[in-house]
């Protein structure tokens, strides 16, 4: 057939890898990098949030999400929904534009979205009841994630205003921490916010897988197996690499001594940064980019939440929300044309900054309110928190009868 013809083989090897790369990012890594940062007595019910998201992500995609997300645009708002439970899409239907299957980029995104509701469970730890976090994260998909990633990747209106957002740093990043911080405004803070790691070991082995699985994240987002793809993943590891050695060098400064769980939130926050920009940015402004995040996240996590007072959990606003959003202006400022094809600031563009500015303001202000409101309705219906003597005694045992604490 002519669809089979034209199908590139080598891409489609390269997704189909990137799209395992960004499983793990989720399964196992994130549950063990939330995992480990939890008290011993939450352990099992944190990891029990990243794999009800993975799961529950993957089911509403392939239902309606991708369709409402990518399908052609209703008036830059959301997609026309065709081919509900992708019937109709058949193994030799291409992604337009590409040379891989349409049923390969329907789960190379739907790891995308499993991965974005999975990063705002880090904020809640502690307090949420799982099965309010269930319903929560179906809802959360379908209302608020489905129409940003349309806006930015799908044809909607900040896709055809000129927002650059390679792999996710509105749409996930952005999205996700502003999602936190609403949502914890409405459970409140925990009776203990102390942070008592239950392993940093496992915290080390999350970031690793993180950071392995980024190079799908992004490299992948090329959609080929490209000098594109080669650069997003370079530019991924130059930007981790060089904000952990940022946060090490920090924390020497402040106490004298570096920390284990301090450089692997710099790698973190470094890859987060990159993720808009590794599409568009050389290798210099890839440093520059993991560098100057360090300070935004940590100026987020050490003064201006005890400042404020909000309990993020595990810093899902402060890493995710805030050097996302650092991330997205970085690009404005530091695209080049010989590598994505659009300007930057430094490239004589100042109107791009601009443009990346009204995509964080627009995706953050709908994020914040969609979120908060569907958090309110729900507390209202069922309560969203669980009860002082589950907080007190652990969710292990509450709300699973598991005993967390002896893994």
């Amino acid at each position: 057939m002519v669809a089979e013809s034209l199908l590139n083989t080598g891409d489609t090897a390269w997704i189909l890898i990137s799209t395992a790369l960004v499983m793990i990012m989720t399964l196992p890594g994130l549950a063990l990098f939330y995992g480990g940062m939890s008290k011993k007595k939450n352990v099992l019910n944190t990891m029990f949030l990243s794999l009800t998201a993975f799961a529950i992500a993957s089911v509403i995609w392939v239902i309606f999400g991708y369709q409402f997300a990518f399908g052609e645009t209703i008036n830059g708002f959301l997609g026309a929904p065709t081919n509900f439970f992708l019937t109709g899409i058949g193994l030799d239907m291409l992604h337009p534009d590409t040379g891989i299957p349409e049923l390969l980029f329907v789960a190379f995104q739907a790891t995308f979205a499993a991965i974005t509701v999975a990063l705002i469970s880090g904020a809640v730890v502690g307090r949420m009841k799982a099965k309010a976090w269930m319903i929560f994260t179906a809802i959360w998909l379908t209302l608020v994630y489905v129409p940003v990633a349309h806006w930015v990747w799908g044809g909607g209106w900040l896709y055809q205003l000129g927002a650059l957002d390679f792999a996710g740093g509105a749409v996930v990043h952005l999205n996700s921490g502003i999602a936190a911080l609403a949502l914890i405004l409405v459970l409140g803070p925990r009776k203990d916010q102390r942070l008592l790691p239950h392993h940093l070991g496992y915290v080390v082995i999350g970031a690793a897988l993180l950071w392995f699985g980024w190079f799908g994240f992004n490299g992948g987002s090329a959609l080929a197996a490209n000098g594109l793809a080669a650069n997003g993943l370079i530019t991924t590891n130059v930007a981790a690499a060089t904000a952990m050695v940022g946060w090490i060098l920090i924390d020497i400064w402040k106490s004298g001594k570096p920390t284990v769980l301090g450089a692997a939130t710099g790698a973190v926050a470094g890859l987060v940064a990159i993720t808009p920009a590794a599409g568009f940015v050389d290798v210099p402004s890839s440093i520059i980019i993991g560098f100057t995040t360090v300070f935004v996240s940590y100026f987020a996590i050490s003064y201006l939440k005890p400042k404020l007072g909000y309990d993020d959990a595990l810093d899902a606003f402060g890493v995710h929300g805030l050097s996302g959003t650092w991330g997205a202006i970085m690009t404005g400022v530091f695209a080049t044309p010989a590598i994505g094809g659009i300007a930057g600031l430094i490239y004589g563009n100042p109107q791009q900054v601009v443009i990346q500015i009204i995509s964080i303001i627009a995706v953050a202000i709908y994020s914040f309110i969609l979120t908060y409101a569907i958090a309110k309705v729900l507390d209202k219906a069922i309560g969203i928190r669980v009860d002082d003597e589950t907080e007190i005694e652990g969710l292990d045992v509450k709300e699973h009868e598991e005993l967390g604490y002896r893994i």
